[in-house]
């Protein structure tokens, strides 16, 4: 997938606002997954689940700080992700359609911090980025 220059700018500056606070927004983009999508839980079964627990907030660092470094591998996604799923595909097997699910929720979570940031044109670039996220994280899945 190809991004245009500015879908590249939109994405690398939102991501970039977020950079130094992946604790906090990658929890409540967990918590929001949580709530919304319950089955995603499954694979949390020996996560502190509860608002604002270590447990979220360093996954959700360990999630969303992923997403803002792919940000920075913007021509070369495959690549950069390659490890990753690795690790999803063949150690954690979580179900791909979950990947969207927690898309939508940081989507969500972004558009909620950032409103000024988040016009349409950005909020699809950074769907579309998402997107490819999920598609490179599933791709070793077959």
């Amino acid at each position: 997938m190809t991004f245009s220059d500015a879908e590249k700018a939109a994405i690398v500056s939102i991501l970039g606002k977020v950079s130094g606070n992946v604790n906090a927004l990658g929890a409540e983009a967990l918590e929001r997954l949580f709530l919304s999508f319950p089955q995603t839980k499954t694979y949390f079964k020996h996560f502190d689940l509860k608002h604002g627990s270590s447990d979220l907030q360093n996954h959700g660092a360990k999630v969303l700080g992923a997403i803002v470094e792919a940000s920075k591998h913007l021509d070369n996604l495959e690549e950069s992700l390659s490890k990753l799923s690795d690790l999803h595909a063949y150690n954690l097997r979580v179900d791909p359609g979950n990947f969207k699910m927690l898309s939508h929720c940081i989507l969500v979570t972004l558009a909620s911090h950032l409103p000024a940031d988040f016009d349409a044109s950005a909020q699809a670039a950074l769907d579309k980025f998402l997107a490819a996220v999920s598609h490179h994280l599933i791709s070793k899945y077959r």
